[in-house]
């Protein structure tokens, strides 16, 4: 009898210890579905100077406000260290931070975090001040024009070497796709994947440029089956469908910060080769016996929104544009205490060894701003508030300098990404443009 009751207890203190560790663990998982939402208290984001915002932060879990979660904020001018840190506790799982205003037109944002087992949540908002109003820090080299005008003559004298590929695993019912590699300036080439409309006919087409990175491409077949011819390229001199190993070996070995490669020689620096591989992208497609003669265009985002501007006002074949938060804009904007943009040349972390006479003026015949302002025909650009690669200061300051027809589309609690409507806008865009 007493063994019977000893194993009893024995089994229920084995239960009761499986009741804990599962209790615990399910307390582990709801821990994971903590959220913070941080946002603005004027709809738009947007304040004058002298305005003093307020931000909301909201804990929420499993669709509900979770009380007295204690979270840590920064505040401060975007990429700019904090002017205020402070931690405080969401009693009724809200709170409200005010804010000072900007004296000049910029960026203010407050990163909120808190602890949730362990991991770190992380939520921002950013408050825009006259945005409008941004100049740009860059200068202007005044033989700028003269500068490009050679390389390209330069460009014009390399032969015009076309190599393609029929990718047929790819091509579907309607859309031929390709791998397609041209000769470029010196002994490199650019690579792409090019998609054609299988039904004969003249069709408008599309230049695809890319994000910075070392990766294969795909080409835009859902586009060309909308009735267009798209050319989707690399930048690195490399074929676009080889295994991904290779491409992470380049991207962690030779081309680890390429963004910097001959930065002190404007001759020589890495982007010339990019600047110009465009152009010769730009000679295939306007040589395709499908394409209509008239109708060209280039998109991308991040170093492909730079690449989009950069061709866009050095080939007048291109007649709209589409650029995601370009990159490459107004970078010499920390030098003048504000932030600069992607890939960060003079923050704290690379100012001691790119400020240097010869790394500026380089800066100057590359920066999106000095395209921007060459800019003739009509461009369709998006961004949001709450990017933290390409800062929108950076952003608006190349923005601001486009004198020729532009649509901005904000969307601004997106960070460094794209949501579905807006690629949905642009896209919506640039059919209307090309097949008016």
């Amino acid at each position: 009898m007493n063994n019977s009751i000893l194993k009893f207890k024995n089994l229920t203190f084995i239960l009761l210890g499986f009741l804990f560790i599962a209790n615990v663990q399910a307390q582990t998982n709801k821990s994971t579905n903590l959220t913070l939402a941080v946002t603005a208290d004027k709809p738009d984001w947007v304040y004058k100077i002298g305005e003093q915002p307020k931000f909301k932060i909201t804990a929420m879990q499993d669709g509900k406000q979770l009380k007295n979660v204690k979270v840590k904020y920064e505040l401060g001018p975007e990429k700019m260290p904090a002017i205020k840190k402070d931690s405080l506790v969401l009693t009724h799982g809200e709170a409200v931070v005010s804010a000072s205003s900007l004296a000049e037109p910029g960026f203010l944002r407050i990163t909120v975090t808190t602890q949730s087992g362990d991991k770190v949540i992380k939520s921002l908002a950013t408050a825009a001040f006259a945005p409008e109003a941004i100049k740009p820090t860059i200068t202007l080299p005044d033989d700028f024009k003269t500068f490009w005008a050679k390389a390209i003559k330069d460009l014009e004298k390399v032969p015009f070497d076309v190599k393609l590929e029929a990718l047929k695993e790819r091509s579907t019912a309607t859309v031929d796709v390709y791998q397609l590699n041209i000769q470029n300036i010196g002994a490199s080439r650019i690579y792409g994947i090019l998609c054609v409309p299988k039904k004969e006919g003249k069709y408008p087409a599309v230049l695809k440029v890319p994000g910075a990175g070392v990766r294969p491409y795909n080409g835009d077949i859902a586009l060309a089956e909308k009735g267009f011819i798209t050319l989707e390229i690399g930048i690195h001199g490399i074929p676009v469908n080889l295994n991904a190993d290779v491409y992470n070996d380049l991207r962690a070995g030779a081309l680890a910060g390429y963004p910097s490669f001959n930065l002190d020689n404007k001759n020589s620096f890495y982007y010339k080769r990019v600047y110009l591989g465009c152009i010769r992208a730009l000679d295939y497609l306007a040589s395709h016996p499908a394409y209509d003669g008239t109708n060209l265009a280039v998109q991308g985002g991040s170093q492909g929104g730079a690449l989009s501007i950069v061709t866009a006002a050095l080939d007048k074949r291109i007649k709209y544009l589409v650029a995601f938060y370009p990159a490459l804009s107004d970078v010499t904007g920390y030098l003048f205490n504000r932030a600069g943009g992607w890939p960060h040349y003079f923050n704290a972390t690379s100012v001691t060894q790119n400020n240097t006479k010869a790394k500026l003026e380089t800066c100057q015949y590359y920066d999106v701003v000095n395209f921007a302002k060459q800019l003739k025909v009509p461009g369709f650009y998006s961004w949001g508030f709450n990017d933290e690669t390409c800062p929108p200061t950076s952003m608006y300051a190349a923005y601001n300098s486009i004198s020729a027809a532009k649509e901005l589309a904000i969307y601004k609690e997106t960070g460094h990404n794209t949501v579905e409507a807006q690629r949905e806008q642009a896209t919506n865009w640039l059919i209307s443009m090309l097949k008016k």
